[in-house]
């Protein structure tokens, strides 16, 4: 799949127009193109093989299809070529850092010659930055912190991306020799960035060469690190690392066990094992006094089953008391998907989504959903299409009609912007209106920790608000969380009875699994929202559960699991 490739052109279209005076509602139709491209579940060149099935996606039409047929055809957009000259090649690099932005590139560009991060940095710490208009020593400060969070996070892959890259290898690489295969590592555990990908495969006796051949020559392999005979690393063509490992049949479990980690996690198992006189490693679990013969490894139970613990899913294994809780049986039953009977963040075309309310029903279907929640953008985001308050009552009458007879419930939500000052961006009898209110914070993001969590506090004061959308503000790899004091949010979450969102898009995450974890230990009910723009964007629900089942989530903990009655009456307590 280019899906991935093709979006990133799309995504340096809408940068580079940026530092333009071109039309912001062009800008975002680009930022709206990519956005669709890079969730669809199809291969783009396939699609592209028809151009009409293409140009009638959503968010695409006609213009983008032609430059997504002129990549595909050529490997360039000639429009983001034409757009490439007017910019040295670093000024991309700058508007990856947080705390930028297409103004302050701009002028930094133009008054300063800089064109490069590392020229930034050189006049950040010098002080040269200060000279200019609205670079006060805050703003210096945080550009200086940007420039280190990007160059942290720019080795790590979305999980989301890392497990498409895996699926791709799988589907084109699992045949008759292999009897077993499995991703590893962070990917397995679900941790929400990947770095390299490890994969471990067991098969029959004697195809081992042919294995390892077919996969150095997999369609996604730019180059081949190592080629031996249990194990191989390549490329892929999007620059991802990938290691795949032959591992016996007997020992399997074992070396499953211990790929998948984390370290921490192991070294416990590996003191407890120690103090029944036993030893575990990928080789499998041995008795100190006979290191030549497995006592057992073959399944990744046995290892749990002979230190006297209940099997620990792979999410939990992160040292955080699961290893007490398996003890002592008290692991918790984690949520999963066939838990899930609707989507609590979805937009329409009514705001900035692609899809007409019917549309996102019929695929709510599909998904085997009783109900939706359809929350459109508050009237204050101009830029995301917002709704003023007229159009929000078009919306409502639309889908109280719909519901008369759509198999899958319509709630009729917003999500509501948490103005500077605290302030909702509709009056409470707008609010009053609405099946489900879900407040979030889009601007400001440089206020104090005291402003944004009072910010914060405020809208879940307000008794028509039922859940805070992405309660940190961060975009992963992008932008750090916004100065907010997670604990007290969680405290007042708990007081007023709102809901936190497990905001389920791919950058966002959030709330992590940590604090989903402290929020359930606190009483509070989480939401998984996948705040899809796209149709194909509801299927981000399972990037959501994974951060629940790492938070120790379980099906009481997640309002997405009740039925649409449930879910009306636990709704109305809140009023």
């Amino acid at each position: 799949m280019r899906n991935k490739e093709l979006a990133e052109q799309f995504y340096l279209i809408a940068q580079l127009l940026s530092l333009t005076d071109e039309n912001p509602f062009k800008i975002r139709a680009y930022e709206k193109s990519a956005q669709v491209i890079e969730s669809l579940p199809e291969a783009i060149e396939e699609i592209a093989k028809d151009k009409e099935k293409l140009a009638s996606i959503p968010g695409i039409g006609k213009s983008i299809a032609e430059k997504v047929i002129e990549y595909l055809t050529t490997g360039k957009i000639q429009r983001l070529e034409e757009l490439k000259k007017k910019f040295p090649s670093g000024i991309l690099e700058l508007l990856s850092i947080p705390g930028l932005g297409p103004k302050r590139v701009k002028l930094l560009y133009e008054k300063l010659g800089i064109k490069d991060v590392n020229t930034l940095k050189e006049f950040a710490q010098k002080g040269v930055l200060n000279t200019l208009p609205g670079f006060g020593e805050k703003i210096v400060q945080n550009i200086l912190e940007g420039i280190k969070f990007v160059s942290i996070s720019e080795k790590r892959l979305f999980l989301f991306d890392a497990m498409k890259i895996v699926d791709e290898i799988i589907a084109e690489f699992k045949n008759k020799n292999i009897i077993q295969i499995d991703p590893c590592g962070s990917l397995r555990r679900r941790k929400e960035t990947v770095g390299d990908i490890d994969i471990l495969c067991c098969t029959l006796a004697g195809k081992e060469k042919s294995v390892m051949e077919q996969f150095v020559n997999l369609s996604v392999v730019e180059k081949v690190l190592a080629h031996g005979e249990t194990k191989s690393s390549i490329t892929t063509k999007s620059n991802v690392q990938v290691d795949l490992r032959i591992i016996p049949k007997d020992v399997y479990g074992a070396a499953l066990q211990y790929f998948t980690g984390s370290k921490q996690h192991n070294i416990h198992l590996r003191e407890l094992a120690n103090k029944k006189n036993l030893t575990i490693s990928e080789y499998g679990v041995f008795k100190i006094t006979n290191k030549t013969k497995p006592i057992c490894g073959k399944t990744e139970q046995e290892i749990y089953s002979i230190l006297n613990l209940d099997y620990i899913p792979p999410e939990l294994r992160e040292d955080r008391g699961e290893i007490e809780a398996a003890a002592n049986h008290t692991l918790p039953k984690l949520i999963e998907r066939k838990d899930i009977k609707g989507d609590t963040h979805i937009h329409s075309n009514y705001s900035d989504g692609a899809n007409t309310i019917k549309e996102i029903v019929d695929y709510a279907e599909q998904l085997g959903y009783e109900w939706v929640i359809i929350c459109d953008h508050s009237q204050s985001l101009k830029v995301a299409a917002g709704l003023d308050i007229p159009m929000l009552y078009k919306k409502i009458e639309e889908i109280k009609k719909m519901n008369k007879n759509s198999k899958v419930k319509i709630l009729c939500g917003a999500e509501v912007d948490i103005l500077s000052d605290g302030r909702l961006d509709y009056p409470d009898d707008v609010l009053k209106e609405l099946d489900f209110v879900i407040a979030a914070i889009h601007t400001g993001f440089k206020q104090s920790e005291e402003q944004i969590t009072q910010r914060i506090i405020s809208a879940m004061e307000n008794k028509f608000v039922h859940s805070i959308s992405h309660p940190t503000g961060r975009l992963i790899n992008k932008r750090p969380a916004y100065n907010v004091n997670v604990q007290k949010i969680v405290e007042y979450a708990k007081k007023t009875a709102v809901m936190l969102e497990i905001n389920a898009f791919p950058e966002r995450l959030d709330l992590d699994d940590v604090y989903s974890k402290y929020a359930k230990e606190h009483g509070v009910k989480l939401s998984i929202g996948t705040d899809a723009h796209h149709v194909s964007q509801m299927e981000y629900i399972d990037q959501g559960i994974y951060v629940a089942r790492r938070g120790w989530l379980e099906k009481k903990d997640v309002v997405n699991t009740m039925s649409y009655a449930e879910l009306k009456k636990f709704l109305s307590l809140r009023r």
